[in-house]
């Protein structure tokens, strides 16, 4: 039996078509996600925001610059609640598009390393928000002087908070790379190891950009991008292993 896909090809216009339905799918998940939260809309910023109002000091709050930030700041936030939900479906439905592309032995890789970058990317945003906020903001309100009254734009710290989301959950997608690299042979477990000291210096220039300027949310992302690579790196040796074995078992037979 062939190792191809074993679905018909399709002309161009029934492509595009497809793509347009699994588009409007995902979309659609979208708008159901964020109609179903927008009435906890205050109540979702007030959970984001928990981190910092927690450790405020007696008297201080957060404000509003703006008009409108009361009503668009919980809105935007729960617009991005939406995707990040939904995010298990709009990329089933991406791969429901390219898989019949595929030959069988990509589809068995693929769906392990798409449902693990998911629940990665889960994972990277679940650890800033319980690990690194606490810290860095416990930190940016000791170190302030004594005469300055912490009151954060509810717009800023919603900006704040999701490009360190972002950069975590992207950062903890490493190990994916690590795998897709190896499995295409653009690399080795080998190479990759050979490479740690620029790896390192590398995670803590990406801390650097990434993250505020300090240096507790500089470590708390290169660490885990560290650690991270050294985790892809055996995994990948895992998967040379795997496909040796069955290359060997094919030969014998």
């Amino acid at each position: 039996m062939s190792d191809s896909s074993s679905d018909p090809a399709l002309p161009l216009v029934a492509h595009l078509k497809e793509l347009r339905d699994r588009l409007l799918r995902a979309i659609l998940a979208v708008l159901i996600v964020f109609i179903v939260l927008f009435p906890f809309a205050n109540d979702i910023y007030a959970f984001v925001s928990e981190p910092l109002r927690s450790i405020l000091p007696p008297g201080a709050s957060m404000i509003a610059t703006e008009v409108a930030s009361p009503f668009l700041t919980p809105f935007k936030l729960t617009l991005f609640a939406a995707i990040f939900i939904a995010v298990p479906y709009v990329l089933y439905q991406a791969w429901s598009f390219i898989a019949p592309g595929m030959y069988r032995h990509e589809k068995r890789l693929a769906i392990p390393l798409l449902v693990s970058s998911i629940a990665l990317f889960y994972a990277g945003a679940a650890f800033a928000y319980f690990v690194v906020f606490p810290l860095i903001f416990a930190f940016f309100t000791s170190v302030g002087p004594e005469d300055v009254a912490i009151m954060t734009d509810i717009n800023r710290y919603l900006d704040f908070v999701l490009k360190l989301f972002f950069a975590f959950g992207l950062a903890f997608e490493i190990p994916i790379a690590a795998v897709i690299m190896i499995w295409a042979g653009i690399t080795t477990p080998e190479d990759l190891a050979k490479k740690r000291p620029y790896i390192i210096v590398g995670c803590f220039v990406l801390g650097m950009l990434l993250t505020p300027p300090d240096i507790i949310s500089q470590s708390l992302l290169a660490l885990p991008m560290w650690l991270l690579f050294e985790i892809g790196i055996v995994c990948g040796r895992m998967l040379i292993r795997r496909r040796d074995e069955k290359a060997a078992d094919d030969s014998v037979d």
